[in-house]
């Protein structure tokens, strides 16, 4: 019953707002929704101890070398009735109830013992992310509970990474920073995820210790026809390595969105191009087998040549491929613009050729678009139309390279597609050179992100231990007990309060050898000794004077001596 009040105020809340402020009735819907969500809190509660919560994990891969860099740990529940249910389904159920701690501490500890599995199975380096809620990260004790699952899997935190989204640190950014600086300094890595969606800010990135940055799938989807998007993608990866933080491309489906994030320098993606998600075994396999991508998928690498031609008469096309098939081209063939746009999705392509009078999109159309598109491709209009204006308007936009008449002359042709790919290496070759500049620059600021962040660790640490020294240092003073301290030559460095009263007539102590000032503490006349007892008279008082070595525990370096008053009988 509680449960379903808590909903239905939700829900009233939201029809309200829906009305301008009016309470509207509920819908037939709105209760069946209600319903729903009433019943699944109800199975949820039983999920975890039934055993009905599973772990996925899906690879995330490094685009320089090709092979896994690390996995992301993703929660299933096998519902009873409804079947396999995705975290995105039942963890927002979670959160607005008191279950999405119970669920995060069973992932984390499931996590860190398959983590130990793969350990055991000659798997020692594999990094594995898991996604924390807002409820685990406003929890104080996640540091302890995730430090105490580390411990029991016999694994270092170095091999964990917390995944975070942007949206959850805005519930209490000042207190969200503390946490994941603490969890930190636990020698956890961090990912912000789904960068790009509402509530991205540059300053989160700046703020917050991330090491690695996810681009939403969302902008992933359409990357090679949506300019938009494309745009986006860049700027996050931009921003992000200037930073000195690595960038993710999640939901990477197919090969262009691949040959789009590796051409503008994402350092890994994740999606189902790779591997879809899969269950603790299937991931032991695809590790056993060591599959990597396919070499013309990685960022820094030369590409065999490739050429698309596009005309609507086949004959012409075959003629074309005949001609051009000794100059040991990759060669792409379509009958339209259209086909010709999803070929260049598809397939990355180094240079075009063009028909201009085709059915749907004119040659010219065409390669405008796929100037926008894809603009690093060469683009070349072969065509019999001598209607100028279009062709003309397209070669003052850069959208053409060359115009080249039909009939074609066979060596002239070959001659100027041989220019037009050279010209296209030539790019290919300053781009590898800017990629391979900005790769060391981006390494370079990670470099000193990470000495920044051990700089304001190691002033935090000379703080505390100020802060330490100090108050060690004032309950020296007001000890009862006289406390005399000795730096390694034998010179006094500090004596308390008790000690400046026993020893005050003797004139000023500090900076002053203590054999010459203090001689009633070295009947021998010597500093010889250096840890021990006596029993020495001072003031007509006997005392037992002791001293001990510093150093044992620290980097302190000399003497302490202490004083207690002795009774001494006849």
């Amino acid at each position: 019953a509680t449960t379903l009040s808590r909903y239905a105020d939700m829900a009233l809340t939201q029809a309200r707002a829906k009305g301008g402020g009016k309470f509207q009735f509920f819908s037939a819907e709105m209760n069946q929704r209600t319903v729903e969500r009433v019943e699944l809190e109800k199975s949820l509660r039983v999920a975890v101890s039934a055993g009905q919560l599973h772990v996925q994990y899906q690879p995330l891969v490094d685009l320089q070398s090709g092979a896994i860099a690390g996995l992301e740990a993703l929660a299933l529940w096998q519902h009873p009735t409804l079947g396999p249910l995705a975290a995105e389904r039942f963890m927002p159920i979670a959160e607005d109830s008191d279950l999405s701690d119970q669920i995060g501490d069973w992932l984390v500890r499931r996590v860190c013992l398959d983590m130990r599995l793969w350990r055991e199975a000659g798997y020692a380096e594999l990094n594995v992310a898991i996604n924390v809620s807002s409820r685990q990260l406003r929890d104080p004790l996640l540091g302890d509970k995730i430090g105490a699952a580390l411990v029991a899997a016999e694994l270092t935190p170095s091999q964990l990474s917390l995944e975070v989204m942007e949206a959850v640190l805005l519930h209490d950014p000042a207190a969200s920073e503390l946490a994941l600086r603490s969890l930190k300094e636990m020698g956890l890595s961090l990912t912000l995820d789904d960068f790009g969606t509402g509530y991205s800010s540059l300053s989160n990135l700046k703020r917050f210790p991330f090491d690695l940055v996810k681009i939403s799938a969302g902008f992933i989807h359409n990357v090679e026809s949506d300019a938009d998007d494309a745009a986006l993608s860049r700027s996050i990866i931009s921003m992000a390595h200037n930073l000195g933080i690595k960038v993710v491309a999640e939901g990477v489906d197919t090969e262009g969105q691949c040959d789009f994030l590796r051409r503008n320098m994402c350092d890994q993606i994740q999606g189902r191009y790779y591997a879809p998600p899969l269950d603790r075994l299937a991931l032991t396999t695809l590790l056993r087998e060591q599959r990597r991508l396919p070499s013309h998928m990685l960022r820094i690498v030369k590409q065999q040549r490739s050429l698309l031609l596009v005309d609507d008469e086949q004959n012409i096309v075959s003629a074309l491929k005949r001609l051009l098939r000794r100059d040991d081209y990759q060669i792409f063939t379509a009958n339209s613009g259209q086909e010709g746009l999803d070929v260049l999705a598809l397939h990355p392509v180094d240079v075009i050729v063009s028909d201009q009078r085709m059915p749907g999109i004119i040659g010219a159309d065409f390669l405008r678009q796929a100037k926008n598109l894809y603009p690093h491709t060469i683009r070349i209009m072969l065509s019999g139309y001598t209607e100028l204006q279009s062709v003309t308007d397209a070669v003052n936009e850069g959208a053409i390279y060359k115009f080249l008449t039909k009939p074609w002359d066979d060596d002239q042709l070959r001659g100027h597609i041989a220019d037009a790919f050279r010209m296209k290496e030539i790019a290919d070759e300053n781009e590898r050179l800017n990629l391979e500049v900005r790769t060391a620059n981006q390494e370079l600021a990670s470099a000193n992100r990470k000495m920044e962040q051990l700089l304001r660790e190691k002033q935090q640490q000379i703080t505390r231990d100020e802060i330490s020294l100090n108050v060690a240092r004032e309950v020296l003073q007001f000890l009862p007990l006289p406390v005399i301290g000795l730096d390694d030559q034998g010179m006094v460095a500090f004596v308390n309060g008790a000690a400046e009263s026993l020893f005050g007539r003797s004139g000023a102590i500090l900076g002053n050898q203590a054999l010459y000032v203090l001689p009633d503490l070295f009947p021998d006349s010597t500093l010889a000794l250096q840890t021990g007892s006596h029993q020495a008279l001072i003031e007509g008082s006997w005392f037992s004077v002791s001293m001990y070595s510093m150093g044992a525990n620290s980097a302190s370096r000399g003497s302490l001596i202490t004083l207690s008053r002795v009774e001494v009988h006849a």
